[in-house]
């Protein structure tokens, strides 16, 4: 793929008031696409899992840091990654199961659903130990091909 139109990188300390600032700021950078509202929230909410995930999952007993790097792209695509140097997960394909959860019955384990059903497209890789990155991918429809300066 080529090189992204314009880029933005952030990052966070994994605290659950974080979660709002991730949405917010990806939610900024896209609005140079002029996306409609559902676009937005589609957004919006994809990255509020991906960085739940990383506050709830990846560092359950400490603090980490999460790295967030968007870019935006010909033809309206954005691309989102979201990173952390947590525990990892064992098993993607278990955990990107609707109602799976490593933590009990205190979660609802939706998190990758709600990704899918968001995002046009999204990648997990993970090591155990080393972290996880989840890539999503939407292409919105706003000023479509519109040059970035």
């Amino acid at each position: 793929m080529k090189e992204p139109l314009n880029q933005m990188k952030l990052e966070l300390e994994s605290r659950s008031v974080n979660e709002g600032f991730a949405r917010a700021a990806i939610a900024a950078f896209a609005a140079q696409l002029d996306p409609n509202v559902e676009e937005l929230t589609d957004l919006k909410t994809a990255v509020s899992e991906a960085v739940t995930n990383c506050i709830v999952h990846a560092y359950p007993e400490q603090r980490g840091k999460i790295y967030i790097w968007a870019g935006v792209y010909a033809q309206g695509l954005v691309r989102v990654r979201v990173r952390d140097k947590g525990c990892g997960i064992a098993n993607i394909a278990q955990a990107r199961q609707p109602l799976f959860s490593t933590q009990g019955e205190e979660r609802a384990g939706l998190g990758f659903a709600v990704m899918e059903s968001f995002m046009d497209r999204i990648r997990v890789r993970s090591t155990v130990s080393k972290g996880t990155t989840i890539t999503l991918e939407k292409r919105v429809k706003g000023r479509v091909g519109a040059e970035q300066k």
